[in-house]
């Protein structure tokens, strides 16, 4: 791999060579083959971002709109509350409907805030990828030690709820920073879901351990789209889209579809159901594998260490 002289670079050109650092450029086409279970085509998985924004948010590392200003943030915590009340149990009935498993982008405070989320979740089998401890606890600024401090929180919890540790992490409001993933793979966290950079998994270069991106959707996402004013309509349609072009592709390179959805918006009673018809057009093709966030970074793992180990 070639070194550079950072002194003599600009501050971004220095943070892109971190980044190429980070995560080796890969051209897709010169890729091996990655096949999924049964000759599956795309891997999908849902993340119901199940979240809570404190009603009096700390006045710092503030990206606006978010939360709002001036306190309290009536506002952003209302509408995530509707999330926690009304729309999760909607999500769901929908989830249960089509049998998915389901991989949990966590507020870890909701476990113990609602108890009643938690204990359908588990019910379920659901697996919990932290997204931090709320989604207004940004990780921004946080130095070295106090965000060890904060992912070590969230990993203490998931194991006194579940007798596991973490098998996931995405930074509270993507708040990540440059040591995010150092920090995330010493505490012993498979995945990663701060890059949204490939349609595959990929390896991270940590300090210590072993860490894997795993493809998150920030186009296929909610959030984003309400935020660009797209109603569900034209979200389940961009949907269809993209499992159409993935699927193509997935007959020669198996591809990862991620839907990522919030409560408090698919969650709504006039969006629920264009949720729903676009799940049940993706699960209306053969060759479509259903699976949690770990098993999709086990399975890539598998497979490259058999490529590696056949490597001259």
């Amino acid at each position: 791999m070639p070194t550079f002289d950072k002194a003599c670079l600009t501050v971004e050109a220095a943070r892109a060579v971190e980044a190429h650092a980070r995560v080796a450029y890969s051209a897709a086409p010169d890729r091996p083959p990655l096949r999924w279970p049964g000759g599956a085509r795309v891997a999908l998985w849902v993340a119901p971002n199940i979240e809570h924004y404190e009603f009096l948010p700390e006045k710092i590392r503030i990206r606006n709109p978010w939360p709002r200003t001036p306190h309290p943030d009536i506002l952003g915590y209302g509408l995530r509350d509707y999330g926690n009340r009304v729309g999760v149990w909607r999500l769901m009935e929908v989830f249960d409907r089509f049998k998915l498993p389901c991989t949990v982008s966590l507020s870890m405070a909701v476990l113990d805030m609602y108890p009643e989320i938690t204990e359908a979740m588990l019910a379920r089998n659901w697996e919990f990828m932290s997204h931090g401890l709320y989604n207004t606890r940004y990780h921004w600024g946080l130095g070295e030690d106090e965000e060890r401090a904060g992912i070590e929180e969230c990993q203490e919890i998931h194991r006194r709820i579940t007798g596991k540790g973490l098998p996931g992490w995405f930074s509270p409001a993507a708040s990540n920073t440059v040591r995010t993933p150092d920090l995330v793979a010493e505490a012993g966290i498979s995945y990663l879901c701060d890059l949204y950079h490939d349609d595959q998994p990929t390896p991270v270069r940590v300090r210590s351990g072993t860490l894997t991106s795993l493809p998150y959707s920030m186009e296929i996402n909610d959030s984003i789209a309400w935020r660009r004013g797209q109603e569900a309509a034209a979200f389940a349609q961009k949907i269809r889209d993209e499992f159409d072009t993935l699927y193509a592709e997935g007959a020669v390179h198996g591809k990862v579809m991620n839907i990522a959805v919030h409560p408090f918006i698919m969650g709504q009673p006039h969006r629920i159901e264009h949720l729903a018809a676009a799940l049940e057009y993706i699960l209306g093709h053969e060759g479509v594998w259903c699976a949690t966030g770990s098993e999709i970074v086990a399975c890539y793992r598998a497979q490259m260490a058999g490529i590696q180990a056949a490597s001259p």
